[in-house]
């Protein structure tokens, strides 16, 4: 015992000399390590002589001068840090002195492009027509599909019309919300492209917000002819405990839920997929609601140069989205923030709307299917809840369901592009069904942060080169002729 002792004193005198005391640093390791310097720590105090006591209280006071301990680097994996903001903010400022100087280079080659009267032209083309809003208007006013509904939901609960008869009645009422809009855009000339998108997309909308209330209520009448007391959560879409506010709300069952208030509050807030009882936020933030609303102001104004479009379109075809997939790719961003996360959060705050998930991380996505599932949460709630999940309960296999969600979408981006354009080229649905071979390539080839470019990639070369395509086609159908006799 006595040698155990003083070999341990031995290897205390070489530890100060060189690097102080190794148990001390042995104990920062953490886990094991603390407990094992913990049993030696014991050791040496049964055995503690005065001198030891005194050599121990010499190493803290060596301690105290000491400037090293074991960690990582900050940018090492293994370091737990996660605070990048400062480098956000980098690029941030990297973003805007890069652009900045193409703005200045413009300015000083072309000078001020800005016309006031050609913008506003981009959703009127007489002052005193407002073609699409007139259509949205007298859509409403004349068909009230969602009464229509209401109706044929109290005419279902009470038994006054059979199940094939409600659905015929359904389809015709839904298909109502898709043509009718169609064929008044595709008739009226002066509707303008702007406003015609916006038309359909208020119908688009609004069809597949009465398509999922039709839905919830058949299976709410399935339910209570089952005799269930309430709808089963698999009827409705995940969402946050009722905690936050939502005790205030009385609990609605069906058939109370069948009332001109309960669909109105559904019409306005901004989910797509129609519950009972929704989550709601005990109260309207005022401040909240001041910047969300100053948010929405940040929409980008954009001026397009006719000619130089044509001559590098004449000249270098394949190089032409190079120069424009940038700016492109940046609207769509600043579109997406000031749509889903302002205008939909300040609807959501007037409507005191609970569940405010209206994206997830989707730049974060190694997969194509990971972004198009996180990039518009609204969408992907209706789709997966009121389209994929039906078909696998039909017995249809997961590829097919998801090939016919594709499909669907497709479809839905080449309605609201080609009609309000007035020609069909199909670009925005091949677009889209060409997603399905990249999402395979992209999956099978690619992990990581190689599948986050390539996501990213897809971004910001694909949609300009669909969104020029039909740029292109829409100047040569409507100024080739003025343009070539401008340039002759």
């Amino acid at each position: 015992m006595g040698d155990r002792s003083e070999r341990g004193s031995a290897k205390h005198k070489r530890r100060t000399t060189i690097a102080g005391d190794a148990a001390g640093a042995q104990a920062k390791r953490g886990g094991a390590g603390e407990t094992l310097s913990g049993q030696v720590k014991e050791k040496e105090q049964r055995h503690e002589t005065p001198a030891n006591k005194h050599k121990s209280h010499s190493d803290a006071g060596d301690d105290a001068f000491s400037c090293h301990k074991l960690q990582e680097s900050l940018l090492s994996s293994n370091s737990g840090y996660s605070n990048y903001r400062g480098i956000l903010n980098w690029c941030v400022v990297m973003l805007v002195l890069s652009n900045a100087r193409l703005v200045l280079e413009n300015l000083i080659k072309y000078g001020i492009l800005v016309d006031p009267i050609q913008i506003i032209s981009l959703f009127l083309k007489d002052p005193y027509s407002w073609p699409a809003l007139c259509l949205i208007i007298g859509m409403i006013s004349c068909f009230h599909c969602w009464l229509v509904l209401i109706k044929l939901c109290n005419f279902f609960f009470q038994g006054t019309i059979s199940e094939c008869t409600g659905t015929f009645l359904h389809c015709i009422n839904l298909a109502a919300l898709l043509f009718v809009p169609a064929a008044t855009v595709l008739s009226v000339s002066s509707m303008t492209p702007v406003g015609g998108v916006m038309a359909l997309g208020v119908f688009t909308v609004l069809f597949l917000k009465l398509y999922s209330y039709r839905d919830v209520n058949k299976w709410c009448r399935e339910s209570r002819r089952a005799k269930a007391r309430t709808l089963s959560r698999s009827h409705s879409c995940p969402s946050v405990h009722k905690a936050n506010g939502t005790a205030g709300y009385t609990h609605v069952s069906y058939p109370g839920n069948l009332t001109h208030r309960d669909i109105y509050y559904f019409i306005f807030v901004p989910t797509l997929c129609y519950e009972l009882n929704f989550p709601r936020s005990p109260r309207i933030r005022k401040r909240f609601l001041l910047r969300r609303l100053l948010e929405m102001w940040m929409v980008p104004t954009i001026q397009n140069s006719m000619k130089p479009f044509q001559c590098l379109m004449a000249q270098a075809p394949p190089l032409l989205p190079v120069p424009l997939q940038v700016p492109n790719h940046f609207i769509w961003l600043i579109f997406f923030y000031w749509y889903f996360h302002s205008s939909m959060n300040f609807v959501a705050e007037l409507m005191q709307f609970g569940d405010r998930e209206f994206y997830r991380d989707w730049w974060n996505s190694e997969t194509i299917p990971y972004f198009w599932s996180n990039w518009n949460i609204p969408v992907h709630k209706w789709c997966l809840r009121h389209f994929y999940k039906p078909m696998l309960v039909k017995g249809v296999n997961k590829f097919t369901a998801q090939l016919a969600v594709f499909f669907m979408s497709a479809f839905f981006h080449e309605y609201l592009v080609s009609v309000p354009l007035k020609m069909f080229r199909l670009w925005a649905f091949l677009g889209m069904m060409a997603q399905i071979p990249l999402a395979y390539f992209v999956g099978r080839f690619l992990r990581g942060n190689y599948g986050n470019a390539a996501v990213w990639m897809s971004l910001i070369i694909g949609q300009p080169i669909a969104v020029l395509m039909y740029f292109h086609d829409y100047y040569v159908l409507h100024y080739g002729n003025a343009a070539e006799g401008v340039a002759a």
